[in-house]
């Protein structure tokens, strides 16, 4: 098919761009910055711009992943977002009905799902988090408009039959925690395998399955995420001796840790349960936990990446 790829220069499209490519697809890559995947510069919020694309290109599906982010609050005021997050969305989604694509893969967030007090991890045990969860109370600018752009597309597929599948992903930025700071990068991303993150290259591959899928499925919101080796009875026990339970699904773990110098969480306020795509969608990350502790095991490089020093691209127009 021949697909639009909104922020192909961003962590996610760099990687999702060369696999779309792969897998057949005839990519053309919009981004507010350049990139070697990106070959118009521009932003969703520009509705002229779209419609020229989808025309120019014959677009006839859509990956829209292009957003302004959580750590974009601290760089761009609250009306960006509503621009490029909300209003962006509303562009790509009528080009999409008037120029009869067939379909599109939105990129979410498992943040929308985030309240301040499941932030502040406020409940007796850890939060069991999957596609039921409600009321959803986004707690920054962020969350909020990605919820906003998730009820578009229910209401575009409700009104015209469109097929959009919603992506909420779990964490895969390589760049430090911009406000967690108790642990080294790396350690903290392993650590986060257990309940919270996933791959760039997961994340992409999910993508490709969803693109390939939309029209079958129709509509539906799928957590994507590392499978968790954790039970929803475990909650409690995450909550207050995490590194019991995890010792129980993982006896060498502490172990292995000790040999980076490494640190295992205390305990755990949140679990992803990712089961719904694989189930529904047909996708499982191939990176979790366990992988992390072979590498460990087998001196192997670590599975994911960590880059201190990534900045997201910067509007540029």
């Amino acid at each position: 098919m021949r697909v639009l790829l909104t922020g192909s220069s961003g962590w996610l499209g760099r990687f999702l761009a060369p696999m779309l490519r792969h897998a057949g697809h005839t990519v053309t890559g919009l981004d507010v910055a350049p990139g070697a995947f990106t070959d118009t510069i521009g932003s969703v919020a520009d509705r002229a711009l779209i419609d020229r694309l989808f025309s120019e290109r014959r677009i006839e599906a859509v990956i829209h992943s292009g957003a302004l982010h959580k750590p974009d609050i601290a760089r761009y005021p609250a009306q960006a977002f509503i621009d490029v997050n909300v209003s962006g969305t509303l562009n790509v989604l009528e080009a999409a009905i008037a120029h009869r694509a067939k379909g599109m893969v939105f990129t979410s967030t498992t943040s929308l799902m985030i309240s301040t007090a499941i932030r502040e991890a406020r409940a007796a045990e850890a939060v069991w988090i999957d596609e039921t969860l409600a009321p959803l109370e986004p707690r920054n600018i962020y969350g909020v408009t990605k919820l906003a752009a998730e009820q578009l597309c229910r209401l575009f597929h409700a009104e015209h039959g469109l097929p959009v599948l919603v992506l909420r992903t779990a964490r895969f930025f390589p760049e430090d925690d911009d406000t967690h700071r108790s642990l080294a990068g790396e350690n903290m991303k392993a650590n986060e395998f257990l309940h919270r993150r996933l791959t760039v290259e997961d994340a992409a591959a999910a993508h490709i399955v969803a693109l390939e899928r939309m029209a079958e499925i129709g509509t539906g919101t799928f957590i994507v995420s590392a499978p968790t080796p954790f039970a929803r009875d475990e909650t409690a026990a995450l909550k207050y001796d995490a590194a019991a339970v995890i010792a129980h699904h993982f006896p060498d773990a502490a172990a292995l840790y000790a040999t980076r110098g490494w640190t295992l969480p205390a305990t755990i306020d949140r679990v992803y349960d990712a089961r719904r795509a694989e189930q529904l969608l047909g996708f499982r990350a191939q990176t979790d936990f366990a992988a992390i502790l072979r590498a460990l095991r087998d001196g192997l490089p670590l599975p994911f990446t960590h880059d201190a020093d990534y900045i997201s691209p910067i509007i540029t127009q």
